[in-house]
This record gives structure tokens, C-alpha cells and sequence, in this order.
């Protein structure tokens, strides 16, 4: 997971959930980071229903759906649309998460999760 960190000091954390596994990390000495708990269940049911959701209306007429950008108050959260799951990252505030879609999807698609035992 470090080459996502690599792309850029604005990343404060990467999640990948692919194949029914959840793999994650946060940069350390990060403030107003959310728990650890919370970020858990974020990937595993916020961030697929809203990616869901997206493109269910993206489907529609609009060309389907890549990416969704959340506001949070202490940062910005890009969650990416893969075949077999999402890509979530963090940003700072002053970052702008789009400039790095198809960087952080391209580097999502070549990690493998481990397989489940």
C-alpha cells in the first residue's frame, strides 16, 4: 500500500475493499484522523451503497459512474468504483482528489488482497 502513499503527502489514508477483503492504512501523525472502527464500517457499507447508488443513476443517461467525492469537515474522501470492489481514499482539505482518480485506480487494480482463508 505504500505507492499510494507515494503519490502524494495529501493522502491520509487508503482503504481497498476487492473480493470481499478489506485491506487499510492511515499516515501516521494525522489530525482529526476518524476511528479506526468507524472507518471499518464506512468501507464495508457506506462507501458500496453510495458508489451503488452513483452508478445506478450514472446508468440512467448520464455515461454510468467512476467515482464518488466525499466533504467531509477534516477531509476529502474519493472513493473509486473497481470491478470486484472500491478504492477509498483520504486527502487533505486543500488537495483536489481528481487530479489523482486514474493514478490511484490504476494502482488499486494491481493490488491483490490476500485470498481468505
Amino acid at each position: 500500500m505504500d505507492a499510494f502513499f507515494e503519490l502524494s503527502p495529501a493522502i491520509r489514508y487508503v482503504a481497498l475493499y476487492r473480493g470481499g477483503v478489506l485491506a487499510s492504512r492511515q499516515r501516521g501523525g494525522i489530525a482529526g484522523a476518524s476511528a479506526g472502527e468507524s472507518d471499518r464500517y464506512e468501507e464495508l457499507l457506506v462507501n458500496p451503497t453510495l458508489l451503488t447508488l452513483a452508478r445506478q443513476r450514472g446508468d440512467i443517461d448520464c455515461g454510468g459512474a467512476a467515482f464518488v467525492i466525499v466533504g467531509y469537515g477534516n477531509f476529502h474522501q474519493l472513493v473509486i468504483d473497481l470491478p470486484d470492489g472500491h478504492a477509498s481514499i483520504c486527502f487533505e482539505k486543500a488537495a483536489n482528489p481528481i487530479e489523482f482518480v486514474e493514478p490511484l485506480k490504476a494502482a488499486a487494480l494491481a493490488w491483490l488482497p490476500e485470498p481468505v482463508a
